[in-house]
C-alpha cells in the first residue's frame, strides 16, 4: 500500500503520530516527488534523484538487494540517461544500485555516467576487500542475516574531491562537502536552486549511529559540525540516507540542529570526565541524555546507542585503555571464569545466579555471570541452556538492533554448539 511519506514525516515530527509506524530501516523502494525535477525513493538505503538539461543525477544508488527496485521506481519518474551519481560515503548499502543503470545505458548507447566521491572511498573499498571475511562476520551478527557474503568487487569513483567541490550536471548545480560523521569518507550535498540537502547517513531517523560497536573510528564533534552547517544552508527539503523525507524549513533546521545537540551533549560529557581523570566505565554509566533530546522520533535508540557513542568519544582520544589497570593487561577470559567458577562453586552455580539476576532485570550482570559460567566449562549443557535462555530474554528487552544482533548471535552460537565447541566463535 503507498504511503505519502512526507504527509507521515510531517504528521509524526507534529507528534500526531508515532515513530514506530515506520521504522526508518523497513523499505519499502517507494518513489516520491520532493520538488521540481527531484525525487526521492525511500530504500534501505535512500535514493535521491535530480532532473537535470544533461540527464539524471543520483544521490547514491541504493543497496545491490534493492538495486531492481530502485531502478524501476526511478523510471517510474523519468525515462533520462543517467549522468552522474554521487556517493555520499562507501557502504555498501549505498553504492550498489549503479551497476543496473550503467547496464541499461550500455545497452541503449548512451554516455557512461561519471561518479563522483570523496577521495577517501577508495580506501574504504580497499580495506572492505582486505577484511572481506571479517565484515561478512560482524554484518551477519548486526543484521542477523546467516550467510551472508561480502562484496569484494566495488565501482569506484571517477572523480574524487578532497574538502568541497562544485558539480554541475546540466544546468544544475551541486555543491559536495566533506564531512567526518559515521565515515570518514562522508559527503552531503547542498542543491542550492531546490534547497534540498542530501545529508547522507548524517541523518537516519534514529541516534546517530556514532558508536557502532563492531565498526571502524566514528566521529560525532566533526559529525555535529557538519550538522550545524547544514542548518545554516536554510534548506526546504531534507532527504537523509535513511528514513522519511523532511520538508519545511523549520523542520529540516529542527532535526538537523537536535542531532548535533546530542552529539555535542554525549561528547562533551565524554571529554569533559576524560580531562577530570575518570574511567571508561564511570563515563559510559553516568551519561545521561536531556529528556528534550530524548524524546525526540527521529533520535531514538533503535539502531546504535548513546553509551557506544560514549566509547568511541573515548577510543578516537584516549586510546584502547579504560582506565581500570586490571584490565591493561588481563587474564586470558577462560583463566578468569574458572577463577569465579571456583569460587562461586562451579558453572552451574553460575549460571543459577545468573538466571536470579536476569529474573531481577539486571541483564548487564546477568549476562556477565552467564559468560563465566560457559567460559568455565563449555561442556556443561545447563550452563549453555543459561546462556541461550538469558540472551533469548535480553533480546526481547533491547531496544537498538546493533545490541539485539548480538545478543541474538549469542544465544544462536550456545544453542548451536555441540559439546565441546568454543561458544565464542560461530560459522559465518
Amino acid at each position: 500500500m503507498s504511503t505519502d511519506l512526507f504527509a507521515l514525516s510531517d504528521e509524526i515530527l507534529a507528534g500526531r503520530a508515532e515513530i514506530d509506524q515506520h521504522h526508518p530501516f523497513s523499505p519499502s523502494n517507494q518513489l516520491v516527488e520532493a520538488g521540481d525535477g527531484v525525487a526521492f525513493v525511500e530504500s534501505f538505503a535512500n535514493v535521491a534523484a535530480f532532473s537535470t538539461t544533461d540527464g539524471l543525477c543520483l544521490v547514491d544508488t541504493g543497496s545491490l538487494f534493492a538495486a531492481p527496485a530502485i531502478h524501476a521506481a526511478v523510471r517510474s519518474w523519468s525515462p533520462d540517461r543517467l549522468a552522474s551519481a554521487v556517493y555520499t560515503h562507501g557502504h555498501v548499502d549505498h553504492v550498489f544500485g549503479t551497476a543496473a543503470f550503467e547496464e541499461e545505458s550500455a545497452t541503449n548507447g548512451w554516455e557512461p555516467a561519471r561518479v563522483v566521491a570523496h577521495e577517501l572511498v577508495h580506501e574504504r573499498f580497499d580495506r572492505y576487500v582486505m577484511t572481506a571475511g571479517y565484515n561478512a562476520v560482524i554484518n551477519q551478527r548486526q543484521f542477523r542475516v546467516p550467510g551472508l557474503k561480502w562484496p569484494v568487487d566495488y565501482r569506484r569513483a571517477d572523480v574524487t574531491y578532497s574538502d568541497e567541490l562544485a558539480w554541475d550536471v546540466g544546468d544544475t548545480r551541486f555543491e559536495l562537502r566533506h564531512a567526518r560523521g559515521e565515515t570518514d569518507d562522508a559527503t552531503w550535498v547542498w542543491a542550492p536552486e531546490q534547497k534540498v540537502i542530501c545529508p547522507g547517513d548524517l541523518i537516519i531517523w534514529c541516534s546517530p549511529n556514532a558508536g557502532n560497536p563492531q565498526k571502524v573510528q566514528r566521529f560525532a564533534r566533526d559529525w555535529a559540525v557538519a550538522l550545524r552547517a547544514m542548518a545554516g544552508c536554510d534548506a526546504e527539503v531534507l532527504l537523509p540516507g535513511h528514513g522519511l523525507p523532511v520538508r519545511g524549513a523549520d523542520n529540516v533546521r529542527a532535526v538537523l540542529t537536535d542531532t548535533a545537540d546530542l552529539l555535542d551533549h554525549i561528547f562533551h560529557h565524554t571529554l569533559d570526565l576524560m580531562n577530570e581523570g575518570a574511567t571508561l566505565d564511570a563515563i559510559v554509566h553516568s551519561l545521561v541524555v536531556p529528556s528534550r533530546l530524548a524524546d525526540k522520533p527521529y533520535l531514538q535508540p533503535i539502531y546504535d546507542e548513546p553509551e557506544f557513542v560514549v566509547r568511541n568519544v573515548w577510543r578516537l582520544y584516549g586510546g584502547w585503555y579504560d582506565g581500570n589497570p586490571a584490565r591493561l593487561k588481563p587474564p586470558a577470559d577462560s583463566a578468569l571464569a574458572a577463577e569465579v567458577s571456583s569460587l562461586a562453586g562451579g558453572a552451574r552455580a553460575l549460571a543459577a545466579r545468573a538466571h536470579e539476576v536476569a529474573e531481577a532485570g539486571d541483564f548487564r550482570l546477568a549476562c556477565q555471570l552467564v559468560e563465566w559460567a560457559v567460559q568455565s566449562d563449555p561442556d556443561d549443557r545447563e550452563a549453555r541452556a543459561a546462556r541461550v535462555e538469558i540472551y533469548q530474554a535480553r533480546v526481547q528487552a533491547e531496544r537498538s538492533l546493533m545490541a539485539r544482533g548480538v545478543y541474538s548471535w549469542a544465544a544462536h552460537e550456545s544453542a548451536a554448539a555441540p559439546s565441546g565447541d568454543r561458544h565464542d566463535r560461530a560459522d559465518p
